[in-house]
């Protein structure tokens, strides 16, 4: 894996295997993409840590032996080596939550706590994926993203509407 990615919490916590509507194979796309991404990926974050508390909110940060939260400990540990992250700045907004998230009446219901993620993508050099997994948001809001460049990858299809 060489190229950055954003990934959406969901990722991880379909990894921990806690995500009672994911499949066995699904549980296994996302292990084994978190345990390529801690190999040799490179991970796109926020400068300010917005994401990284976000990831604390929901996952357990001891580092095991969960393997979503075994990368949350890895996300931590790497947020400042280059080889391993890609650290972005976004901007704080009043109305869209970032600067960075497209000003379009398309995307005025897009969930508020995903648009850093949006943001992030959208700051980043290397217009990196958005790994998702379970939020059925994405999904609806997959066009009106696309709009604006931002590519998403779903790991489990099956799991959309």
């Amino acid at each position: 894996m060489d190229s950055p990615v954003v990934t959406d919490t969901t990722v991880a916590v379909v990894a921990n295997q806690v995500a009672d509507h994911a499949s066995a194979d699904c549980v296994r796309v996302c292990i084994e993409l978190l345990e390529r991404i801690r190999e040799t990926g490179v991970l796109v974050i926020d400068d300010a840590g917005v994401i990284l508390r976000e990831y604390d909110r929901i996952l357990d940060r001891s580092g095991g032996p969960r393997v979503g939260d075994a990368f949350v400990e890895w996300a931590w540990r790497h947020r400042y080596d280059e080889r391993r992250s890609e650290r972005v700045t976004v901007a704080p907004d009043d109305d869209r939550e970032f600067s960075e998230f497209p000003d379009s009446k398309d995307l005025w219901g897009f969930d508020r706590d995903d648009r850093v993620f949006v943001a992030m993508a959208l700051a980043s050099d290397a217009e990196p994926a958005i790994l998702n997994v379970t939020d059925t948001d994405w999904w609806d809001y997959r066009e009106a993203l696309a709009r604006h460049g931002v590519r998403i990858e779903f790991l489990c299809p099956e799991l959309m509407p």
